[in-house]
């Protein structure tokens, strides 16, 4: 699995959010594509220690998901959302791609950073995980909607 931490990939993720526009098709899912890059920032902020989003610690979510969220196996469409980050309100979807592409920004900026807090739910993940797993989001996310 690519990681955001990687120079390539960092610049493909970037390249694919200014391909994303109103008329971006969706593939699967209910968002529009403004809910949608609303959405992709959570996992950021949560990464970052924004937002807290007030997620628990769940023991069931760590022995049985938490390894998909940075495998190299691709996630099913239409996955269970958690109820935080489920998107119905109307979003601008330029404003929403500035707030994303800073989000990426800052993430990448602290590519080198060794040590991260736990994450709320799941509980601690090595830098080499969280840069998958954002990876791994995004790219869910820009597939649903054909970039």
């Amino acid at each position: 699995m690519k990681s955001l931490f990687d120079a390539e990939a960092f610049s493909e993720i970037k390249n694919r959010l200014n391909n994303l526009s109103e008329n971006s098709e969706r593939q699967w899912g209910k968002m529009t594509p403004g809910q949608m890059v609303h959405h992709c920032q959570a996992p950021l902020n949560i990464m970052l220690e924004k937002v807290d989003y007030g997620f628990k610690p769940n023991w069931l979510a760590k022995v049985f998901f938490k390894k998909s969220l940075y495998s190299d196996k691709l996630w099913k469409k239409n996955m269970f959302t958690p109820k935080q980050f489920r998107e119905t309100g109307t979003r601008d979807l330029v404003r929403e791609k500035q707030n994303l592409e800073a989000l990426i920004d800052e993430a990448g900026g602290q590519r080198d950073r060794a040590e991260w807090n736990p994450h709320p739910g799941f509980g601690y993940f090595t830098k080499e995980q969280y840069g998958k797993m954002q990876y791994k989001h995004l790219d869910h996310h820009f597939r649903q909607f054909g970039i």
